[in-house]
């Protein structure tokens, strides 16, 4: 076949002209579109539109002012232009924000040029994104507003129904871009906007993080002051409980199916007396004491329910004293655990609720005096956590109330007669070098508590002062409790902004901090009202001790010092929530340091009886000591010669009445006085779970009238229990207290006050907070089922977690005979009697030498 030459035609062979220029300039851009180019119309439009589509992408703004201002290009330039992804020029020029951080200001010109040659700002590309859409991701707030006002509208959405603030705001802010997230929300709020979806998810997934970081804060300040291990909190990230949305409905609070299960072996767990010994090892003894693990309380719950319904008594007896003695010899040897003793009192309250609701067991458990032990045991830790607080307030005591100076400054110029001038510099030098200790913990390290004291921090004993009154040991119960009259001091107010001494920040961040803990460990709040009743009666005793036998203290200036420090502990009590109540103990130390800065200014005998009649929280014994051990300042008056006889004579007829008191309380036995007195605390604990009483109606239980000089610290309040054993469950309503455990200059004294406001309970005025868990407390963890499983359909082969080695048994197969009707005992539960639990000294050993299943007589414990 011959090709024929003609038929091609003429061959080209000048380049193809380069219509997609890389980087296009504006010489390049003059040359191709001047008539000598040679090019055709319609490649002269694709050139402009990419060079123009060019220029945005890379912000080149000189290039796009010469298309734009060109009369060769203005012809071809079409601003509507989209590219394959459907994005306009105005978008390809604000996605290239950030990409160059030095040509974002000119990138910015260019949509400012773009918008002002007509281009529209407001089209959407494929996906629905407005220019608006990528501005709020990537412009600065000048070129946000500037689209707004010309047209974007921060309520376009995009295919996925988004608007701007949702992109920016999806579910936490963006970095960097919270000032574009406030323009954009103001902006919409100014249109009649309320908040839409994605607005209230990310303000609640806000909170949520705002909250978990809070609750974090808190838990590591608790740890800091108390010295707690980070395994105490465990790795569960589950919310704290500081919402009340967690809490069991109303209807769970009373419904009996749940406090009273089916009778079947879902409800009960199977085991042999011959294991006893490793179960107590693995569920109490060597079980990992964490915030709010009741799975201790639950086993031992259901091994109950299987040896009351299945078994004998006998089974039952061995497993409550079993379980008994093993907790108090845990926390026994535990004392100084803070979190050992919490995680005890906690599992032995909940365990006292689920067989105290239980009617199948109840009446069972009530003829062998299973309550009983179990209310001792309660009473014994806590007395023990009472005891670690004692410790470590009494480390702090001095430092923090006793010598503390908030305003030093006006009291340096105090001189008093006994003072030699010429040693007064040196004695100056050496209150400065003592007030200067550091009371906080050293860097790098936890706060450590004392070795453990078998008895209470020293106080002045009243056999130094004077002959006791004769009581009768056998007489000094727990619910004996004398009535006195109830007197509010007016020397100083209830709120005052005193700047608080290193010493007295330490005592409040520990406070805070145990309080904190109790709460976080959902201690029963009625519990925590008894605990912090105790507590602050034992430190207004010591206080109140310290100050009567150190000479130092008896004057005035340092009554007004000691005074203000007392205001800081009376409004932590009102910034905890805490009943009022509880801050009445502190009224004997009121009364003496008003007592301190008036005596001097008496010199009228009416002056002086209507003095005393105010002051009814001390007797004359004590006042007469102050004024016999009273360090005047000089040129400070005197009390009369007329008055300080009175008072010698008042002195001399207390003394009379003091020893009939001790007659009389020999042959007193508890009367009906005693019985309404504990009648009445009982009811008063009782309506504090009550919603429509104010807490602020509970009293504390009162001490026995003093009748020598000293207030006795060692005395214990009776601790009550709720009549109602659904309760017990309860846990306080937790709120997060921003600055616990935080150092001095942290946060000022204002503003830790208006943030605890928001504290665990809510304030004095309302009814107690406290929230219902009965539902929670009876969930079963698998890994507790994991081992007690024992009614198996063959023969199966399992292992014991026992600390320290391996216990294997094998058992066979059990088949049910009989059906589960026959078992069911039903019984009501069985009236609450009103009594306070008694204080127990030391392990009880209670099944000491005593024969059980188990075939050998348990090991006394030896001490």
């Amino acid at each position: 076949m011959t090709m024929i030459p003609g038929s091609l035609g003429p061959l080209d062979f000048f380049p193809e002209p380069d219509l997609h220029p890389l980087y296009p300039s504006s010489s390049f851009m003059s040359h191709s579109l001047s008539p000598d180019s040679g090019l055709a119309p319609s490649q002269k439009s694709e050139l402009v539109s990419h060079s123009l589509s060019r220029a945005c992408v890379f912000g080149d703004l000189s290039l796009l002012q010469h298309i734009l201002s060109d009369h060769q290009s203005q012809p071809y330039v079409d601003l509507s232009a989209r590219d394959e992804d459907g994005l306009s020029l105005i978008s390809l020029a604000i996605l290239g924000f950030g990409s160059e951080s030095e040509r974002d200001v000119e990138r910015e010109e260019c949509v400012r040029l773009l918008i002002a040659q007509g281009a529209d700002a407001t089209c959407a590309d494929k996906a629905g994104w407005t220019a608006l859409h990528h501005a709020a991701v990537l412009c600065p707030p000048t070129l946000v507003s500037h689209l707004m006002t010309h047209g974007c509208s921060p309520f376009a959405e995009t295919r996925r129904r988004l608007t701007p603030l949702d992109i920016v705001t999806a579910h936490t802010v963006l970095p960097g871009r919270d000032d574009i997230a406030l323009l954009l929300e103001e902006a919409m709020r100014s249109q009649g906007w309320m908040g839409g979806r994605m607005e209230e998810k990310r303000r609640a997934l806000d909170e949520q993080l705002k909250r978990k970081g809070r609750q974090k804060n808190v838990r590591e300040n608790v740890s800091k002051v108390l010295g707690l291990q980070n395994q105490w909190w465990g790795s569960r990230e589950e919310d704290e409980g500081f919402s009340s949305d967690d809490s069991d409905g109303e209807g769970d609070q009373f419904d009996e199916e749940l406090y009273t299960p089916k009778l079947d072996f879902t409800s009960m767990l199977a085991w042999s007396p011959q294991e006893l010994s490793h179960i107590f090892d693995a569920v109490i003894t060597t079980s990992h004491t964490s915030v709010r693990n009741s799975q201790p309380a639950i086993t031992l719950y259901l091994m109950a329910r299987f040896a009351c319904l299945t078994c004998d008594q006998t089974w039952l007896e061995d497993l409550v004293l079993g379980a008994t003695d093993a907790i108090e010899e845990k926390f026994f040897s535990r004392s100084e655990d803070i979190t050992c003793l919490v995680f005890c009192l906690y599992n032995a309250t909940i365990w006292l609720h689920l067989m105290q609701c239980d009617n199948a067991i109840n009446e069972g458990c009530e003829m062998l005096g299973s309550f009983e032990l179990l209310e001792q045991v309660i009473n014994s830790v806590f007395v023990f956590i009472i005891r670690y607080a004692e410790r470590r307030i009494d480390q702090l005591l001095d430092a923090a109330i006793l010598d503390s100076s908030p305003v030093a400054s006006e009291f340096e110029s105090v001189q008093f007669e006994s003072e030699w001038s010429f040693l007064r510099p040196f004695s100056a030098k050496k209150k400065s070098a003592t007030n200067t200790p550091n009371h906080g913990t050293p860097k790098n390290s936890t706060p450590s508590s004392p070795p453990f004291l078998p008895s209470r921090p020293p106080s002045p004993s009243p056999l130094l002062l004077g002959p006791a009154p004769v009581t009768p040991k056998g007489l000094s119960s727990l619910r004996q409790t004398l009535s006195r009259a109830k007197t509010s001091s007016t020397a100083f107010n209830t709120h005052s902004d005193v700047p608080q001494t290193t010493g007295l920040q330490d005592m409040t961040s520990f406070l805070t901090a145990l309080h904190t803990l109790l709460t976080l460990s959902e201690v029963n709040p009625v519990l925590m009202i008894q605990f912090w009743s105790q507590v602050m009666y034992w430190t207004s005793c010591e206080i109140f001790n310290r100050i009567l036998t150190r000479k130092k203290y008896l004057c005035r200036s340092k009554a007004a010092q000691i005074g203000m420090n007392l205001v800081v502990l009376e409004e932590w009590i009102e910034d905890m929530g805490l009943p009022r109540g509880i801050a009445s103990h502190l009224t004997p130390v009121r009364d003496l340091l008003n007592w301190l800065q008036c005596l001097s200014s008496i010199t009228d005998f009416s002056n002086l009886v209507a003095t005393i009649q105010t002051m009814k929280s001390i007797n004359p014994l004590q006042m007469r000591r102050a004024v016999r051990d009273y360090k005047y300042e000089v040129n400070e008056g005197r009390m009369t010669d007329e008055c300080i006889q009175y008072l010698t004579q008042l002195q001399k007829d207390w003394e009379r009445h003091r020893v009939k008191m001790g007659v009389e309380a020999l042959r007193k036995e508890m009367g009906e006085r005693e019985r309404e007195q504990t009648f009445t605390a009982q009811h008063s604990i009782d309506n504090l779970f009550d919603r429509s009483h104010s807490q602020s109606e509970w009293e504390p239980a009162k001490a026995p009238q003093v009748l020598g000089e000293l207030l006795d610290s060692r005395h214990m309040l009776p601790l009550f229990l709720p009549s109602d054993p659904r309760v017990l469950s309860a846990t306080p309503e937790k709120r997060v207290v921003s600055g616990y455990g935080e150092r001095p200059g942290a946060r000022t004294a204002a503003h830790a006050r208006s943030t605890s406001q928001a504290s665990t309970l809510d304030g004095d005025g309302g009814a107690m907070k406290w929230r219902c868990r009965s539902r929670r407390v009876r969930n079963v963890d698998f890994e507790t089922l994991q081992w007690v499983d024992r009614f198996r359909t063959k023969s199966q082969t399992f292992q014991l977690p026992v600390h320290g080695e391996e216990y294997e048994e094998t058992y066979p197969s059990t088949p049910l005979s009989g059906g589960i009707d026959d078992l069911r005992i039903d019984t009501d539960v069985p009236h609450t009697i009103l009594h306070g639990t008694p204080l127990t000294k030391r392990p009880s050993a209670r099944s000491r030498g005593r024969l059980s299943l188990i075939g050998d007589p348990v090991i006394p414990i030896s001490f």
